[in-house]
């Protein structure tokens, strides 16, 4: 097998890869992401990750590169990173009591040549307070995440059930990407 490079700078991609006992590299893409609402959220975390992936790889066309992007969306409509605390509060209240999409395109590219796949899992919240809004993020950083939150992080306290793959919410779905790996 050809040595493995991750284009991301996620520290959670990052242990869950290597939890899998794959052996990588990491090398955190300098590709900028694009943000185009028209194009359906699927397709554009696939194509944020072959951007990723795609950059990495020229410079290590012997290697295979795997490159990943997730958008955590509802209404079809992307929540980004929150842009200050009340903003990250106004999204989580937003999806309270709601279900939404968590996508992660991912694109393995080697000698020129991409494979690019995604994964859609719902997440219901619970009906939240505001009260219990603030107690998340004190717990939480909740301005470095996508949708305002991490599952991984005393998802407990505000998620009432994943409805697929878990670890495609954290950012990877590592399932289907080691599938693709074997």
């Amino acid at each position: 097998m050809p040595r493995i490079i991750l284009a991301s700078g996620s520290p959670r991609r990052r242990e869950m890869l290597a939890g899998a006992g794959v052996e990588f590299t990491v090398i955190p893409s300098p590709a900028e992401e694009i943000h185009d609402v028209d194009m359906p959220l699927h397709l554009l975390c696939e194509e944020n990750a072959r951007l990723k992936a795609e950059a990495v790889s020229e410079d290590h066309p012997d290697a295979l590169v795997v490159g990943a992007d997730t958008l955590v969306y509802i209404d079809e409509t992307p929540l980004g990173k929150p842009k200050s605390q009340q903003e990250a509060h106004d999204t989580l209240m937003r999806l309270s009591g709601r279900v939404h999409q968590v996508c992660t395109g991912v694109c393995l590219v080697k000698g020129g040549v991409s494979e690019c796949f995604y994964v859609i899992t719902e997440v219901e919240f619970k009906s939240l307070t505001s009260e219990l809004i603030t107690d998340y993020m004190s717990e939480v950083n909740v301005m470095d995440k996508a949708g305002s939150y991490a599952v991984q992080d005393h998802g407990e306290m505000i998620v009432k059930e994943v409805r697929g793959d878990y670890n495609n919410v954290v950012g990877l779905p590592l399932d289907e990407l080691l599938k693709r790996l074997a």
